[in-house]
């Protein structure tokens, strides 16, 4: 009997190695790349909080200072967000805000409206969002209110006469 021996391949050996070895870098990239999706996604939110809180603060201001000037009776309110835009009590052009922002969570210009109790005025807008925020706790002075709020949607920026 006869009896051949087939060469041993040590490169053969090492190709499955270096093939394991491949597969774990691969999803060890994987891991990576999804734990910084999760951080940017995260970061991307916090900024959209950010600009929400600075945009709702633009219009408060802005209805203040409807509200505290125009000739004839100090303490009227806009009817519309577009009266904030150009003032129809003056003759000339009068601006309380430059333009109607974007929603900075929605991506849409359309806004929630606080009205006076008998819903001729509007006294603060809100985001339309339903998405719970992240910060929940350390607002300024006039946002105070938002803490514990469960959607953005209770982000209520109202302009309140002293």
């Amino acid at each position: 009997m006869v009896s051949i021996r087939l060469p041993v391949d040590p490169i053969g050996r090492q190709r499955g190695l270096t093939y394991i070895a491949l597969l774990l870098v691969i999803a060890l990239h994987g891991a990576l790349l999804a734990a910084a999706g999760s951080v940017w996604h995260t970061a991307q939110k916090r900024e959209k909080e950010r600009q929400l809180l600075f945009i709702g603060d633009q219009f408060r201001r802005a209805i203040r200072s409807y509200a505290q000037s125009g000739p004839g009776i100090k303490g009227q309110l806009p009817k519309t967000l577009d009266e904030l835009l150009l003032d129809p009590r003056f003759p000339g052009v009068k601006r309380h805000l430059r333009k109607i922002f974007v929603d900075p969570v929605t991506w849409n210009k359309e806004w929630g409206l606080v009205k006076t109790p008998d819903a001729t005025a509007i006294i603060g807008v809100y985001s339309l969002s339903d998405e719970a925020p992240l910060k929940t706790a350390n607002f300024q002075p006039p946002d105070q209110a938002f803490e514990g709020a469960a959607t953005y949607a209770d982000w209520k920026f109202v302009y309140k006469p002293q």
